[in-house]
């Protein structure tokens, strides 16, 4: 695969971190992910494929000795943490890269953020703040507001519910089908699945005519059910989808045919990894996720620790074992 070979270390967190080291691992780097000692009653980690988990407790020195020792051995770290916290603990960018430089340091604490997240040695470090990265997201909403797309109430815009074209509504059976027609020629399309007649309607921007469209529009997605408006509008422009379920999405035909859902040795669904590489596609591992702990020993033989060592380390409660028991 395309990472083959590839040394990760993913410091145990939420969200970002862990679904970065997800991809990571889907494309063949070996991701090692480094859990909390002693471990938490819970794994809050939902994104562990293709990860082997390591338990350290980094509150003793020789924790933060070991994390060090493993880093002058790795490609990239992964960390969750706000800024200021693996700086407390001796383990910050500015160490780690004097130890090795082309560690890549890439400190991941929220979706959506702007800029560089990792950096080589020699470069600048650029902590985002979210509200930034967010703020930058949105510069089409920013840049939109002299285009009059927001100079109404709340819930009254074009993109904000406000549109008749560009809504949810429920149907017949409790299910529901989203409209997504803002094009002039998808909206006639929307019209004419509607069963409408466009001569007798008002123009499709006409804002004050759109709380009757909505209820209109909302009357007569109430009479079919969502397998009847999938009918009618399916291989059509008209924008209008069903809203599905997590099993629905998984089972529908256009993902069966493209493949883009998989299922692993326990039948759990995930979606299939993106981008599709022809010549080193990726292939993600079947395998349940680790527990935490589970390769604890493993790891750092591979790293370099004699068996002495490892005891040691052992003895002190500076990691932890948690070798799964064999059903019998």
């Amino acid at each position: 695969m395309a990472l083959r070979g590839v040394r990760v270390l993913e410091m145990a967190g939420l969200a970002p971190a862990p679904l970065c080291g997800l991809i990571l691992a889907d494309f063949g780097a070996q991701v090692l992910r480094v859990d909390r000692s002693p471990r938490p009653p819970v794994g809050t980690d939902v994104q562990g494929r293709g990860k082997r988990s390591l338990a350290l407790d980094l509150k003793q020195p020789q924790g933060a000795a070991t994390l060090r020792r493993l880093c002058k051995e790795a490609d990239v770290l992964l960390e969750p943490f706000r800024p200021g916290v693996m700086e407390k603990l001796g383990l910050g960018p500015d160490v780690l890269l004097q130890d090795n430089p082309k560690l890549i340091y890439a400190r991941l604490t929220g979706f959506g953020h702007s800029g560089k997240y990792a950096r080589m040695a020699g470069h600048d470090i650029n902590y985002l703040a979210v509200s930034e990265g967010i703020a930058y997201l949105s510069s089409f909403l920013w840049k939109s507001q002299n285009m009059g797309l927001w100079n109404r109430p709340r819930g009254e815009n074009l993109l904000d519910s406000g549109a008749p074209f560009y809504e949810t509504y429920k149907t017949s059976d409790g299910k529901f089908m989203a409209v997504g027609a803002l094009e002039p020629q998808f909206y006639e399309q929307l019209i004419n699945g509607l069963g409408l007649e466009p001569q007798k309607l008002p123009s499709q921007m006409s804002f004050s005519d759109w709380p009757e469209m909505k209820k209109m529009f909302a009357d007569i997605f109430s009479t079919k059910t969502q397998a009847e408006w999938c009918k009618i509008f399916d291989n059509t422009d008209a924008c209008v989808t069903p809203v599905l379920s997590f099993d629905e999405v998984a089972s529908h035909p256009h993902n069966k045919e493209r493949g883009s859902f998989l299922k692993n040795d326990h039948q759990e669904i995930s979606p299939r990894p993106s981008p599709l590489l022809f010549r080193t596609p990726a292939t993600p591992s079947s395998k349940r996720d680790p527990f935490i702990g589970e390769h604890t020993e493993e790891i750092l033989l591979e790293y370099g620790f004699s068996k002495e060592e490892i005891a040691q380390l052992c003895f002190l409660k500076v990691i932890e074992f948690n070798k799964p028991k064999a059903n019998l």
